[in-house]
């Protein structure tokens, strides 16, 4: 019930998938409310990201090269058979090489959280015509945090371990990392990135799929969601609760998804600021001048 999905909603459509299937398929095409999808996931990195597969007239269907980049995966489209770094979305050899797909609001979180949120929502089914463990982690102990990420040859920046789980958010040139470790103690962050207010939820409960050798029994790291605070261009405050978040100023309940469940504001969503949860190696290889956000206690 713990183990993790990447889930996303389209125009009212909610879908999930499981990390335990895409960790040996890494790519499924799809398309959700209408919009062409591509939903990724590179075990090496530990980054889900969900792509509107579209880039002007062209529907692009993508699939795993085999090869890497930066240890991340790297997709090839059949359309022109060109290569593409998962990270960043973007084309680095063939003939549309620099064309970059746009990235959708996507979470990793537990199966059990998001069913919750979504009891009529779609899973991708096991039943794939393929012959894999599904359940079973063939990386066991990579998310070990001091370990040496695979087939990384660049700089490791050393301000955090290589393989701290972090929250990575873009905003225009701007690139801040909120470390999974400083979130858990938070569980809520009111921030602002080249100008935009946001606010970061943690909610616990979620396990890693990279530890233990069955994904079940891995230990918890947590979800992440990030959004834009502003609503009907008031900014609300937020706090944890037992069950999600309570915003202070209207004492209205919202969910890690960011839709509010109860009180004056009940039926609302909160506007999602796009994120890559991912080992801190990879976002800092795609992102080098990324900053990382430090908590400051206010003073009295």
């Amino acid at each position: 019930a713990k183990e993790p999905v990447l889930a996303l909603d389209v125009n009212g459509e909610a879908r999930a998938y499981p990390l335990q299937i895409l960790m040996f398929h890494e790519i499924v095409n799809d398309t959700v409310g209408g919009r062409p999808v591509s939903v990724t996931y590179c075990p090496l990195c530990n980054s889900g990201i969900v792509f509107d597969r579209r880039i002007g007239d062209t529907t692009y269907d993508f699939g795993t090269s085999g090869m890497l980049y930066k240890s991340d995966l790297v997709m090839y489209d059949r359309q022109t058979h060109s290569l593409w770094s998962q990270m960043d979305g973007r084309a680095i050899v063939g003939d549309v090489a620099g064309a970059r797909l746009a990235m959708l609001p996507a979470n990793t979180l537990a199966y059990a959280e998001w069913k919750r949120l979504h009891p009529n929502g779609k899973v991708l089914s096991k039943d794939t015509g393929h012959g894999r463990r599904y359940g079973r982690n063939p990386y066991e102990g990579y998310d070990e945090p001091a370990s040496h990420p695979f087939l990384f040859f660049g700089n490791v920046d050393r301000r955090l371990p290589p393989k701290e789980r972090v929250a990575g958010v873009l905003i225009g040139d701007k690139a801040r990392a909120y470390p999974f470790g400083l979130l858990a103690t938070r569980k809520v962050v009111a921030d602002a990135l080249a100008g935009q207010p946001l606010v970061v939820f943690y909610r616990a409960g979620t396990l890693s799929a990279l530890d233990h050798s069955l994904i079940a029994q891995g230990r918890e790291i947590g979800a992440t969601a990030v959004f834009s605070p502003l609503v009907d261009g008031k900014t609300l405050t937020f706090e944890p609760t037992d069950t999600g978040f309570r915003d202070t100023e209207t004492k209205s309940l919202w969910s890690l998804l960011g839709r509010c469940y109860q009180g004056p504001l009940a039926g609302r969503a909160l506007r999602p600021i796009i994120h890559v949860d991912a080992f801190w190696f990879a976002w800092a290889a795609f992102q080098p001048k990324t900053e990382i956000y430090e908590w400051t206690p206010p003073s009295r």
